[in-house]
């Protein structure tokens, strides 16, 4: 059983997204959707992230997404963002961050790896 754990910069994003998308998170069932609130915790880890160089100040939401989904524990991030966040250069930076900070490893993926049970 999965659950969909969506911080609040998400939905702030989703706002502005393509109707396709808003959809998929408006269908994910109530019970499965966790909302994290973006806490010091978060704050401090997205600036170890800018500070070990891994994006600049301008990509800050970038960095907060991963430090919100590491800080929560959640078992993966699942991301369009191939810039930013689905790398593995930056997949490696954001984890070598997390373990100097006493967090595990953040597995990141792509939506077409996110199948649960055979099923998109």
């Amino acid at each position: 059983m999965y659950r969909a754990v969506i911080s609040e910069i998400v939905f702030e994003e989703l706002e502005n997204a393509p109707q396709r998308v808003r959809k998929i998170v408006l269908t994910l069932p109530e019970n499965r959707l966790e909302s994290i609130a973006i806490s010091e915790e978060i704050i401090q880890l997205r600036k170890e992230y800018e500070t070990a160089g891994i994006l600049g100040p301008k990509w800050i939401d970038d960095m907060t997404h991963v430090a919100a989904a590491t800080v929560a524990r959640v078992d993966a991030i699942v991301s369009w963002n191939f810039k930013h966040i689905v790398r593995l250069d930056k997949m490696k930076a954001y984890n070598q961050v997390n373990l100097q900070n006493g967090y595990g490893i953040l597995t990141i993926i792509s939506p077409k790896e996110a199948i649960f049970n055979g099923n998109d």
